[in-house]
């Protein structure tokens, strides 16, 4: 929401933050129960909390870190378990545990943490192990553990509670965790026999942070300079630059060069190229920010000129249920770091500020840098090499003034009454050739939401209940292998395989083309909806349009024809408690039951208008179930007052079809519902008409479907943002990352 005229005073700027909250609520256009898809699990009796996934693309091979198991699944069916090892803790160790004050049921147990790929035959694999963190390494060939048993100390926590983070580079463990037994040092490490690393343990350096998510960058070829590889770390941290009564988190990107030696008198097996910057996640207009990082996914493509960083947040003090999905092109990132200003610790007391921009000379070579080839030609060939004076600058100054700014300087979503877990995003070319970028998003409800930008809108298009007891997901893994593109959770009851689009589900054109999915075309040859990557065949004569026109589709009706059987015509009435006549006599004591109600394409959410403010606008819903399903309408949460026209026919089936239309005017913004109601169960969907003034001095609202603004007058625009929803399901709910080597991990 904009104010057109100037906010001021706090309650002023309280009721626009939580007034643009109400705002931003797309909605699924449709949203898949548990039991409605067909997907393949993974559970094995007694093992819990599934939460560390690797894919191997050449074995098509998914491996699972659980709590004391290492799993071996097939690829392309999970439910299909190929080698299991397990690495319990000893009863000794379970003792040790528990006289420390920890839970001997819970927490002394051994909680798979790390899982990379250490070669071609072999895993890396870390535990919690009782709070005595172990490594071992896992034989792929044997699928049994070598018995290593060496020291986790700084490569995993020591609490399954505490953030991780890990990402193996050439042989070489990276990662991001608590070094002691408290959870009270944080670290940036690297395993290495020759050059271990680590951060130095100051407040500057990491304060109290929760790491999310590490990946390695590899230099661009294109790089003229002889940069070195870059291994990025993000994670939310208390602020250090502003002090208040409460901790105010802050999320960042930090980032370390892969040839970084540590320096030879001062920083001495520390890092010398450890910067970080804050992450930038807000929406401008409306003093809206998510500071709270919980996940991290890194998109390549060779269609793309650079990685992308998608981002989920939260704000910190999310009491309205706001989650939002920002972007970050990689080298927005590298400017801050490599040309942007440091900050320093405030010589003078100010009231909150403790860290202010430093505007003094910085020593060449600049402190943080990676070192190249300008580095070398000056006799830098090793950060051994560096000044005392370089090395103590970027001691006393990891922390970078410049923020890194998303892409459009805004989020690509904006989620209200969800708290997002975990992203993983696919890049796909539609039929007309246009590239989208498919967020898969999960939440806190076990729920997973896939989501495209369309111009300068966002479009979910659907929702799926991945697990049946809305438990969160914790981990996402993706696979966008030619022929073979799934969704893998994890949680703490098990893995879900699922396909990137439910095609096959769009029983018509309409529907099909309604769904605006890239994934999905309508075949007029098969009478079917298809998955575009499941087939070679050629796409002429499919039927796809990202617009959601579906004029191209044969046979198409606005309103959808009755089926064969019996009719009758009646109107909703505010007193009607009962269901429109019915042409058949009643049979037994009451409506079958096991018959469902089904809401029928095309949804409210498909019926997005353009009407001139006070002009007429017709909404109409339309459902199959039992005999005595019927429609009822509200306004503002009202039932309306007025004769709504229905048409009920009774199908040769037992079951009923109803039709219901609604015409009517605003003259301000409302909330239209249509449910379908029965006793075998309710259906419900939503559109919101919202009547947009463009007059000076008028407020804008934000709705999710665009339209070109006309020059402002005083009767104003409205349009329609749309939204279907079950009232039989509840609405809601780690790391992807891709390697050249052929690995997945999560």
């Amino acid at each position: 929401m904009r104010m057109c005229a100037p906010v001021g005073g706090l309650l002023t700027a309280l009721a626009v933050v939580f007034g643009t909250a109400v705002a931003f609520a797309p909605i699924p256009r449709i949203t898949w129960e548990h039991r409605e898809v067909q997907l393949v699990q993974f559970h094995e009796p007694g093992i819990f909390n599934y939460s560390a996934l690797l894919l191997s693309e050449d074995k098509d091979t998914l491996y699972v870190g659980a709590r004391e198991a290492v799993f071996a699944l097939n690829a392309h069916n999970i439910s299909k378990k190929q080698h299991e090892a397990y690495w319990k803790v000893s009863e000794d160790k379970k003792a040790k545990c528990a006289e420390k004050g920890k839970s001997k049921q819970t927490e002394c147990l051994n909680y798979i943490r790390v899982l990379q790929p250490l070669s071609a035959s072999a895993l890396y694999v870390c535990g919690t192990n009782a709070f005595q963190p172990a490594c071992d390494h896992l034989n792929l060939t044997s699928f049994k553990f070598l018995g290593k048993n060496e020291d986790g100390k700084g490569r995993c926590p020591f609490d399954p509670a505490q953030s991780y983070t890990s990402v193996m580079v050439d042989g070489e463990l990276y990662s991001g965790t608590s070094y002691n037994f408290l959870g009270s040092e944080p670290i940036i490490s690297r395993n290495s026999s020759h050059s271990p690393l680590r951060t130095e343990y100051a407040i500057p350096w990491l304060n109290e942070p929760s790491f999310v998510f590490a990946d390695v960058i590899g230099e661009s070829p294109e790089g003229g300079d002889g940069e070195d590889d870059k291994v990025y770390f993000f994670f939310t941290e208390v602020s250090v630059e502003y002090e208040f009564i409460f901790k105010l988190m802050i999320p960042r990107v930090a980032r370390v060069c892969k040839g970084d030696q540590g320096g030879l008198r001062t920083l001495q097996k520390k890092w010398t190229s450890f910067l970080k910057a804050r992450l930038i996640c807000s929406r401008p207009d409306s003093n809206l920010v998510f500071n709270v990082l919980r996940d991290v996914f890194v998109l390549r493509s060779p269609s793309l000129k650079e990685p992308v960083f998608y981002g989920v947040f939260t704000p910190q003090l999310n009491n309205v249920g706001l989650s939002a999905v920002c972007a970050y092109n990689l080298s927005t990132a590298e400017a801050v770091f490599s040309r942007g200003k440091y900050m320093q610790s405030a010589t003078v007391e100010q009231s909150h500020t403790k860290w202010v921009r430093y505007n003094g000379a910085v020593p060449t070579p600049r402190p943080g840098a990676c070192i190249n080839r300008e580095a070398r030609a000056a006799n830098f060939s090793s950060s051994l090499n560096l000044p005392d004076k370089t090395l103590q600058f970027v001691k006393d100054h990891p922390l970078m003034d410049d923020s890194v700014t998303p892409i459009d300087n805004r989020p690509r979503l904006i989620k209200s009454d969800v708290n997002y877990t975990q992203i993983v995003v696919d890049r796909t070319r539609a039929l007309d050739g246009t590239v989208h970028d498919v967020m898969f998003v999960s939440t806190d409800r076990g729920s997973l939401h896939k989501a495209i930008s369309l111009e300068n809108d966002v479009h979910i298009i659907e929702e799926t209940q991945l697990f049946q007891d809305f438990e969160p997901v914790q981990t996402l893994l993706l696979s966008s292998k030619k022929g073979r593109r799934f969704v893998y959770a994890g949680s703490n009851s098990g893995v879900v395989q699922a396909p990137v689009a439910f095609c096959g589900k769009h029983g018509t054109c309409e529907d099909c083309v309604l769904a605006r999915d890239p994934y999905c075309a309508w075949s007029p040859a098969a009478a079917a909806c298809i998955a575009l990557h499941q087939t070679d065949g050629p796409s002429r004569g499919l039927i796809q349009e990202m617009s959601g026109d579906a004029s191209a589709c044969p046979a198409s009706s606005p309103l959808p024809f009755p089926p064969p059987g019996s009719s009758s015509l009646s109107c909703l009435v505010p007193d009607s408690s009962s269901s429109p006549r019915s042409p058949w006599p009643a049979s037994g004591p009451g409506p079958d039951s096991r018959l469902q109600v089904t809401l029928l394409p095309p949804f409210l959410s498909d019926q997005a208008q353009h009407v001139h403010a006070l002009g007429t606008f017709h909404l109409f819903c339309h459902a199959t179930g039992p005999a005595d399903v019927h429609f009822l309408w509200e306004k503002n949460g009202r039932e309306l007052e007025v004769c709504v026209p229905a048409q009920t026919h009774a199908l040769p089936d037992g079951r009923a079809h109803v039709l219901s239309w609604l015409r009517d005017a605003l003259r301000e913004s409302a909330e239209y519902r249509c449910s379908a109601l029965s006793t075998a169960g309710n259906k419900t969907s939503k559109v919101r008409v919202t009547v947009t003034r463009l007059a000076s001095g008028c407020l804008l609202s934000l709705t999710t479907t665009a339209v070109s603004r006309p020059p402002c007058s005083e009767a104003g625009y409205l349009r329609t943002r749309a939204a279907h929803i079950s009232s039989q399901s509840p609405r809601g709910s780690v790391l992807n990352k891709a390697s050249e080597d052929g690995w997945l991990w999560g």
